[in-house]
């Protein structure tokens, strides 16, 4: 489905499935880097941006997978791919593994407009990063970050992880004081998850218990606001003004398009997923697996995404979107919620309490319709 010129996404997703190792704990669309493979599949992205209307772009971000993982000739014709698209674009992100980053590649960055670099740190425990299945060191990402802000490419996030297993607070707070010392704008602490489809899911690998999990959470909160970084979404820090755009869109409810397999779009009233498979997406670059949204799943769909922001949901932004007052939807469930001092309603915004904000999937599940059962799936980078 296709949206009208003047309302067309203005953030793109591109998903590059290509990884020179496989992360244990990875779930995502991905495998081991080939260059023929490689090939064929830009030949894929071409024929989907070709076949797909695409607007001038505010925000693009280029995920994995590894993007750095293809070599540099490929790298810089991926990027030539997006050109024509960023003109306007205020915001132009990269995931890096610091074990494929080079200064060849830094300078195609820089050249195509890149300004915003996602570096996977993850903690600084070398033990844990082989239990991982990560062969970066600390030090690895430090001089990562200094290349890339010698190529004047200086708005940088760093993704950290906790509750691994053997992970200790000491360790933690160790991770997180090595991270600050690079000087990132901005930061992201994401608890490990164990999907069964991943190397830790079939050997039976399991994060920390909940309590020291919840420690960890509580702990972090506390600590990085003390240097500068605001916690704005649950899982994301920043220094004034360095918020991710990107991601912003998705927690804002916005339309975006995604291309290359793994990837997902959303533009009006439909989401959609890209092949998850890389064979399906080279037999046909512009197959998606299309659902189309009901108003009501629309709503719960704002509500789900808002509530992870630390400033809520506009419930101005939610009346002009749909006709009528959040309140005449979800009132009951607010009135509850606030009451158990779990959401704060001021009247123009609703947002979770710091009592919530750690059970916001508990409080979702409150504004489910009472036939739903499970919390509604997610896409792109949600």
């Amino acid at each position: 489905m296709m949206t009208a010129a003047a309302n067309r996404p203005q953030a793109l997703y591109l998903h590059v499935p290509f990884c020179r190792t496989i992360c244990y704990y990875c779930d995502f669309c991905h495998e081991v880097y080939r260059r023929e493979t490689a090939m064929a599949w830009l030949q894929a992205v071409k024929k989907q941006l070709e076949g797909t209307e695409i607007g001038p772009l505010k925000t693009i971000y280029i995920g994995g997978g590894t993007p750095t993982s293809l070599d540099p000739d490929l790298l810089d014709e991926l990027l030539g791919l997006l050109d024509p698209y960023r003109r306007d674009t205020e915001e132009y992100t990269i995931e890096i593994n610091p074990e494929t980053l080079t200064d060849e590649k830094v300078e195609l960055l820089r050249k195509h407009g890149v300004n915003r670099a996602s570096l996977g740190f993850q903690t600084a425990d070398e033990t844990l990063l082989q239990k991982l299945n990560r062969h970066h060191t600390p030090q690895d990402v430090e001089q990562a970050a200094a290349c890339l802000r010698n190529h004047d490419i200086d708005n940088i996030s760093l993704d950290l992880m906790y509750s691994l297993p053997g992970q200790t607070m000491v360790s933690l707070q160790d991770s997180v004081r090595r991270a600050l010392e690079i000087r990132p704008d901005h930061l992201s602490l994401y608890s490990l998850t164990v999907e069964p489809d991943t190397v830790f899911g079939r050997r039976g690998i399991e994060p920390l218990d909940e309590d020291t999990e919840a420690d960890m959470y509580e702990w972090i909160c506390r600590t990085l606001p003390a240097y500068g970084y605001e916690q704005y979404e649950i899982s994301n820090f920043a220094r004034p003004g360095r918020e991710s755009r990107h991601n912003l869109v998705y927690w804002h409810y916005e339309d975006f398009i995604g291309i290359s397999c793994g990837a997902s779009g959303k533009e009006g009233n439909v989401r959609y997923d890209m092949p998850a498979r890389l064979s399906a997406y080279l037999a046909d670059p512009l197959a998606r697996d299309e659902l189309a949204l009901s108003e009501e799943d629309m709503m719960f769909e704002m509500i789900m995404m808002g509530l992870r922001l630390k400033n809520g949901i506009s419930e101005a932004d939610f009346s002009r979107r749909f006709g009528i007052d959040l309140h005449d939807i979800y009132g009951e469930v607010i009135s509850r919620m606030t009451a158990r001092g779990l959401l704060a309603d001021d009247g123009g915004r609703l947002a979770c309490t710091e009592a919530g904000f750690p059970l916001l999937n508990s409080v979702l599940v409150e504004f489910l319709p009472e036939t739903e059962n499970t919390l509604a799936p997610a896409a792109g980078e949600w």
